[in-house]
């Protein structure tokens, strides 16, 4: 049985929760591949290395495929497919690491440089998988992220992100598990979806 989960959404501490629950179900019911099936903006760079880590580490191979734009930390995740796939109108965004300060907050020196230093490791370790999916040095893609780079597919392609440009994502009769963006106080929802040509 090959699962499809279609992730529509920023990765946010309740979009991954939702995400994971979802591979470990289709796990759990026997599944022998998953279709992670992606448009996000990004988000958390701590919830987007562990579904990176996660899906890389669990005992069933995993496809990306992007189908609107996956930008930003969204890269990483889709770079845990062991093929990865793009629609023909889509892109790819990289972008250095920020940290965003509370209104009115403030840090001490010492505080300042954990701050810094937090970000070089982050930043680091985006540029590590990035550049192990692509077979670039880390330095390389360091500098795309820093200019923001953006990709089309073509461009994904001779850069080793994407192997395939294609149009289908899902066959029929596929069931899809369906992960949106939830709405500040909203419940989220699992929901799965059959798909009937």
């Amino acid at each position: 049985m090959e699962a499809y989960i279609r992730f529509f959404a920023g990765v946010t501490p309740q979009s991954t929760d939702m995400l994971l629950k979802a591979i470990d179900t289709k796990i759990t019911q026997g599944a022998t591949k998953i279709h992670l099936i992606i448009s996000s903006p990004g988000g958390s760079v701590f919830h987007g290395l562990s579904l990176y880590n996660y899906l890389k580490g669990i005992p069933i191979p995993v496809h990306t495929y992007n189908f609107g734009s996956v930008d930003s930390i969204g890269v990483v995740v889709f770079c845990a497919g062991q093929r990865r796939f793009s629609v023909p109108h889509a892109r790819f965004l990289m972008h250095g690491v920020s940290f965003n300060f509370q209104a009115g907050g403030q840090a001490d020196e010492k505080q300042l440089i954990e701050y810094l230093k937090g970000l070089q490791i982050d930043q680091n370790n985006i540029a590590k998988v990035i550049a192990d999916t692509c077979g670039y040095e880390a330095y390389k893609v360091l500098a795309d992220m820093h200019n923001r780079t953006t990709l089309n597919p073509e461009e994904s392609v001779a850069y080793g992100l994407v192997h395939t440009i294609s149009s289908q994502l899902v066959p029929n009769k596929a069931q899809v598990v369906v992960i949106n963006e939830v709405q500040p106080g909203q419940t989220p929802v699992i929901q799965e979806v059959i798909f009937n040509g």
